[in-house]
């Protein structure tokens, strides 16, 4: 039994850092999942870690990723975990190498970082769901997002994580030599260094409110998010686009209804989600035609989430459609989603199953440049449902003079799970750390309007009709993190490899210094 147990504590601290995440509010259950996987990897070689590494990692990440699997089956899903727990396995490794150091938890956290950062880029683009960062909508570390971004946010966590764990170890260890009769002042260097891993994080986060900032800069907008719901399944394909459009349409015409009975605001721009028009609007006259009316009914530009077809290509594209020119600018999703939008290794997938490939039939093509649409005046920077997920996608959105964010997603696929949860959480960390307002208009929920301070102040239920309108801060200042870009994540990952460095010195040192006896 005690041979299994760290097996069994590496894939229960997995579980337990899933459980940190939303919808659940847990988000301190970080902190006790890093101590539980420090103390289990500490000073252990590097197969026994990559071992439990790699159960951690399924611990995590097979009930986090779930919902990837609801229409496609099991296989991809598990194959993704299979994929994404080697990443944490070879992080647990490097996290056992520096676990012998002085000070190892500010090692470790690092060594964390970058394993995040490797796991973002490759393979095919990365995959950054599961980021700590995205777990701590809810926490006090979130503000420093606004410092440093993900990166940054992610690295105190997991410092206080494995300081907790060293606290304990140090207690322990002071216990154990009280009850010898030894004194423990040489344990007293080490013990300060356990508690600065554990304490200086959260203290940090309570000075980097400071840097959080919700109030307007640049005046305010009347923004409206419409939620147009899905038809129940059953329809043939084409039926199902059409219904979805015309749905999007009907709770805008709601909308306008409202207007002119005195009942809601006119907004200065409303937002669709993603995926509200699949019939292309640029090829479909009957779908230019309802668009239209619904921004005639409404009088204010709409983005419009439409799949067109341009040059013999598809792609995932807004379209700023104006209630008296129409479609005046477009933004083309650029981080495509492998597996849903795009199928890599065409040929070896349909090798091993041909129905995967007959579900990605056409890969979208990427758009090449950020996209801002002036709506009314005012900056909305687009980072379309998966883009959400990556720094760069965000930031560069930002940097391009987004007053604004929005989020625009389509998660009726993935049913009631979590997903859409997650995705949230994911912008709420977003508007913190660049100090803007986003807004997510969803098919199906769930969408919001979130503040810069990352406060929820409107949301709609899941699979039902829906229309926020709320009055938003527009903002054009840059945060830290925002001036600061890659900057903080190349830093810790330096540190990581500082930390690695001095690891591998150790070993040889030891290694010739028993040779030498």
């Amino acid at each position: 039994m005690r041979r299994f147990l760290p097996a069994v504590a590496a894939a229960l601290s997995g579980l337990l850092l899933y459980a940190s995440f939303p919808p659940r509010t847990l988000w301190w259950l970080a902190l006790p999942a890093f101590a539980v996987l420090g103390l289990t990897l500490r000073g252990r070689r590097w197969k026994p870690a990559f071992g439990l590494g790699y159960l951690f990692g399924l611990g995590f990440l097979l009930p986090l990723l779930v919902w990837t699997g609801i229409e496609v089956g099991p296989g991809p899903w598990l194959a993704l975990v299979a994929v994404e727990a080697v990443f944490l396995g070879l992080t647990a490794v490097g996290v056992a190498a520096v676990s012998r150091l002085p000070a190892w938890p500010l090692w470790a956290a690092a060594v964390w970082t970058a394993g995040e950062a490797a796991r973002a880029r490759f393979p095919f683009g990365g995959f950054p769901w599961g980021k700590i960062a995205f777990g701590q909508a809810d926490g006090l570390f979130l503000p420093l997002a606004a410092l440093g971004g993900t990166p940054l946010l992610g690295f105190a966590v997991v410092l206080s994580g494995f300081g907790l764990c060293e606290v304990l170890r140090q207690a322990r260890s002071a216990r154990s030599a009280r009850s010898a009769g030894r004194n423990g002042y040489v344990r007293r260097g080490a013990a300060t260094a356990a508690l600065l891993a554990l304490l200086a994080p959260p203290a940090a986060a309570l000075v980097a409110r400071t840097a959080v900032d919700a109030g307007a800069e640049d005046g305010t907008a009347t923004v409206a998010v419409i939620q147009g719901n899905v038809p129940r399944l059953g329809l043939d394909f084409n039926a199902q686009r059409r219904a979805v459009l015309d749905y999007h349409v009907r709770e805008t015409e709601r909308l306008a209804e409202r207007i002119e009975a005195g009942r809601a605001a006119r907004p200065d721009l409303v937002l669709w989600p993603e995926n509200s028009s699949d019939i292309d609007p640029f090829a479909n006259a009957d779908a230019a035609e309802v668009i239209d009316r619904a921004a005639k009914a409404v009088g204010a530009p709409i983005a419009v989430g439409g799949v067109v077809e341009r040059d013999g290509k598809v792609y995932n594209e807004q379209i700023l459609w104006d209630p008296e020119k129409g479609p005046v600018d477009t933004y083309d999703k650029r981080r495509t989603q492998p597996f849903g939008e795009y199928l890599p290794l065409r040929p070896l997938i349909g090798a091993i199953n041909e129905t995967w490939t007959g579900m990605v039939r056409r890969d979208f093509s990427r758009g090449t440049e950020p996209g801002v649409f002036r709506m009314n005046g005012t900056g909305v920077g687009l980072v379309t449902c998966y883009e959400a997920a990556f720094d760069w996608a965000v930031r560069d959105t930002v940097d391009a003079g987004a007053q604004m964010l929005s989020v625009p997603s389509n998660n009726a696929t993935f049913g009631r799970s979590e997903m859409t949860y997650q995705q949230l959480a994911m912008s709420r960390v977003r508007a913190v750390e660049h100090g803007r307002t986003v807004t997510v208009p969803v098919t199906s929920g769930v969408s919001a309007v979130i503040l810069p301070d990352g406060k929820v102040t409107g949301r709609t239920g899941m699979f039902v009709p829906g229309t926020l309108v709320q009055e938003v801060p527009l903002r054009s200042s840059s945060t830290p993190a925002t001036a600061l870009g890659t900057l903080p994540e190349w830093l810790l990952v330096a540190l990581a490899a500082a930390g690695g460095g001095r690891a591998v010195a150790r070993t040889v040192r030891t290694r010739r210094s028993g040779a030498d006896r």
